[in-house]
């Protein structure tokens, strides 16, 4: 028989491993279909089986897989073992650092090196190989959310980002994002010609409700999602694709890449945003095999975090850095160069 204390206990030992709110703008859906399209790497499945254990709250309260969320709920993932261990450990993994003082180091990171552990990805990070190049420093601490990564950039993006090595530090620098007073630029291949040669997009960024993995663009004043805003410029036109330098006002997630294909040009190589399919030129097959050639070449989403801009939280000084385009990003501008001096 089970008396309130037992009850108690058993609520004790469940671990919260998700927190999130329900969008403003969100209309009524179920909870299993609400957490499949917000939860990448969770099928449908699996959650009803959470829900159907009493894993799954809503306002601190189990409910079922059929439940309707609401605006304004507060969804949670109870389970009855401890998250993983996300301990951050030094790993000896080398770092193109390009700045570093006291207070802070500026680094260039490699396409195809994750920032920070999730899911599937809890060691080989950019964190890890920062807290080695720290470790004698007795003051940084990585497991610290006081210090560290300022911001972030995707897997498979390259380019510069900002670590803080003090609190003060990480303030100053985290005021300066969030006023939108840094300056980044970056540097894009995309299908396509544009007939401006600047533009201005603006749109919600967020979770495409058909490929979790993805992110949509939503109308500004829909409360879907979250404002974005990018400016863009025509560097170089190579008739099918085109390079342009992305100017950012807000930094969301998958931002550049969601805005690009919402404009139709969706960025070369970028196989989650229709990128690797043909979708400019020829028809002919040796357009085709050359095409091949540039994916394989390049095999990841033709973008880098080209340039970064900050005051310095303790000297007042402008601070700008410019970092050189990855191997693989400048052999594939220099064969599409090639190709229309070809064509021309």
């Amino acid at each position: 028989m089970t008396n309130d204390t037992d009850f108690e206990e058993q609520e004790e030992l469940l671990y919260e491993h998700f927190r999130m709110e329900v969008d403003k703008g969100q209309v009524p859906i179920r909870i299993d279909k609400y957490l499949s399209e917000h939860q990448p790497h969770s099928s449908r499945n699996r959650i009803q089986k959470a829900a159907d254990a009493g894993f799954i709250h809503v306002n601190d309260k189990p409910v079922k897989s059929n439940y309707k969320v609401r605006p304004g709920d507060i969804v949670t993932l109870m389970l009855d073992r401890p998250h993983y261990d996300t301990t951050i450990e030094p790993e000896d993994i080398p770092l193109e650092v390009v700045y570093e003082d006291d207070d802070l180091m500026v680094i260039n990171k490699p396409a195809g090196m994750v920032v920070h552990p999730g899911c599937g990805n809890f060691n080989g990070t950019l964190v890890n190989a920062i807290a080695w190049h720290l470790k004698d420093l007795a003051s940084y601490d990585p497991n610290d959310p006081e210090v560290g990564l300022v911001h972030r950039i995707d897997k498979d993006t390259s380019g510069l980002l900002v670590v803080a090595k003090t609190p003060d530090a990480k303030t100053s620098l985290g005021k300066q994002f969030f006023n939108k007073t840094t300056h980044r630029s970056y540097n894009a291949l995309v299908w396509g010609n544009f007939v401006e040669d600047e533009g201005r997009i603006e749109g919600n960024i967020g979770r495409d409700p058909k490929d979790r993995l993805r992110m949509e663009v939503f109308p500004p004043d829909s409360e879907i999602g979250k404002p974005a805003v990018t400016h863009y410029r025509v560097m170089e036109r190579y008739g099918y694709v085109t390079l342009v330098e992305c100017i950012l006002e807000t930094g969301r997630t998958h931002q550049i890449r969601a805005h690009m294909k919402h404009i139709g040009h969706p960025l070369f190589s970028d196989e989650r945003y229709g990128g690797t399919e043909l979708l400019r030129g020829e028809r002919t097959a040796s357009y085709k095999a050359y095409i091949q050639n540039c994916f394989k070449l390049c095999p990841r989403q033709v973008l880098h975090a080209k340039t970064l801009g900050f005051v310095h939280p303790t000297t007042g000084q402008q601070m700008d850095f410019t970092s050189e385009w990855p191997e693989d990003m400048t052999a594939l501008i220099d064969k599409w160069r090639n190709y229309i001096k070809f064509k021309n």
